[in-house]
């Protein structure tokens, strides 16, 4: 008996290749992976969303349609996604991480501009 291998991708029954990118941890994320529109937000699932928009399996403007977001909102999750990972998209700790953000991008404005 011969192993399925798929390169580039996740072959499914009809062997099609689907896309895929790499999950927050580490994981294979496919589309049904994401979080289902409506469902509650946690740090997890937007960590899910953001890293679906980073390894292009899900356009930006897809995912704000999708999960009726801001660009303002979904701009917030990928900064502290990039900035602080996983715990950084925690609702609890999100005017910490924020004014640690804007303390970090003061200092490495050029001079002139504010």
């Amino acid at each position: 008996m011969q192993k399925k291998v798929a390169v580039a991708g996740v072959a499914d029954a009809d062997r099609r290749i689907l896309p895929w990118a790499v999950g927050p941890k580490g994981e294979r994320l496919i589309l049904e992976d994401l979080p289902a529109p409506g469902e509650r937000w946690n740090a997890f699932r937007k960590a899910q969303v953001v890293a679906a928009v980073e390894g292009n399996l899900l356009t930006q403007s897809d995912a704000l349609a999708r999960y009726n977001l801001t660009i303002e909102e979904f701009s917030g999750w990928l900064r502290c996604a990039q900035h602080f990972g996983v715990k950084g998209l925690r609702a609890t700790h999100a005017v910490h991480y924020r004014k640690r953000i804007t303390r970090a991008t003061q200092w490495t404005q050029p001079l002139g501009e504010a």
